[in-house]
């Protein structure tokens, strides 16, 4: 992070950021540059945007410590998040010894479905604040209660804690499914990036109460094979390649657990359990080609999936929720997804209690 970023206000830096995406267009274009075309895909004008106004001020998610990396995320969150969205009561909760912040949107009826939300950022960075404003926004717009897990963080606790702590929280929610004022038949899970991981490993693992849907945001989803995708988006996009060896180094530095499905979920030979899924990818992200690969296996599996690149987005777009409109509506259409998802789960109780 440089000087500049380090001595402006996160609040002051926010305020240029939109003052910038309110330019008129012609004026947005010269400041983001030429366009970027790669592998057949137009970078958006408003990513492209946004990562010219991160490098022009120095704010940049660093690796040199797992403190500073941490700072790095929490900050450049502040600056794209948007305003607190309103409409839902958060809470603390311990599952079972795991951290969780639990969100419910005002007058939302008991007896709602439920997404356990688990947080990118490499499986060291990341955590309930950094999200916390795309829970809000799960939650409201999905129609949700949502439970968002605090999992241990690497290096201080490398593979599988993070995965443990997962799984711990998954099968906490359906035990207390009464006390959440939810229903145990349609729990959903979803995480962004290493979350995405997250959701996909605990829903492999579930017992006896499974999830009945996967909402995965450009998850990491195998760790033993690097991929076309990583050479082309390896630099400039916000997720490099540099700290995507960081980030594995951290959380699992024995190279034989990374073939573990608990990590590689890509791997496991039987994902035929897995519930539907709606996976979404970015067309300039590292990770474009793992997680399409997962959906493929999926697919082949008999797993009803959807996979929908947004060819001219980066990693990260969901917590941009704050400037510019393309990020919030491919969220958005996530969360239409989800809604699906979770009224056909219903319908298919619904069909087997009267059968």
């Amino acid at each position: 992070m440089s000087k500049l970023a380090e001595s402006v206000p996160s609040g002051v830096l926010a305020g240029a950021l939109r003052f910038a995406f309110g330019l008129p267009a012609p004026l947005r274009r010269l400041v983001a540059g030429r366009p970027i075309t790669v592998d057949g895909q137009r970078l958006h004008p408003e990513a492209q945007l946004l990562l010219r106004l991160q490098q022009l001020s120095g704010e940049d998610w660093r690796t040199t410590s797992p403190a500073e990396n941490r700072l790095g995320l929490t900050r450049s969150n502040q600056l794209v998040c948007g305003p607190v969205i309103d409409g839902v009561a958060v809470r603390a909760l311990s599952a079972d010894g795991v951290g969780a912040r639990f969100y419910e949107p005002t007058d939302l009826p008991g007896g709602s479905p439920l997404l356990v939300f688990y947080h990118g950022g490499g499986w060291v960075s990341g955590d309930l604040d950094s999200h916390d404003n795309l829970c809000r926004f799960l939650a409201v717009e999905g129609g949700v209660r949502v439970l968002a897990v605090d999992y241990r963080l690497a290096p201080e606790h490398p593979f599988p804690a993070a995965a443990d702590d997962a799984r711990t929280a998954f099968e906490w929610a359906v035990a207390h499914a009464g006390e959440l004022k939810v229903d145990a038949r349609r729990i959903a899970l979803g995480g962004d990036s290493a979350g995405g991981n997250l959701a996909a490993v605990t829903a492999l693992e579930a017992g006896e109460v499974k999830p009945v849907f996967l909402l995965l945001f450009y998850p990491a989803v195998d760790a033993s094979v690097r991929r076309r995708s990583r050479d082309l988006f390896g630099r400039g996009f916000f997720l490099t390649d540099e700290k995507m060896d960081w980030f594995l180094d951290h959380y699992a530095p024995s190279r034989e657990s990374h073939t573990d499905p608990r990590l590689s979920v890509l791997l496991a030979e039987d994902l035929s359990g897995l519930p539907p899924t709606y996976l979404a990818t970015a067309g300039f992200d590292p990770l474009r080609d793992e997680g399409e690969a997962f959906a493929a296996k999926l697919a082949e599996q008999g797993v009803p999936v959807v996979l929908r690149r947004h060819p001219g987005l980066f990693h990260g777009y969901a917590n941009i929720l704050g400037v510019g409109g393309v990020f919030r509506e491919a969220v958005a259409e996530a969360v239409g997804s989800l809604r699906t998802g979770l009224a056909l789960a219903n319908a298919r109780q619904d069909v087997q209690e009267t059968a």
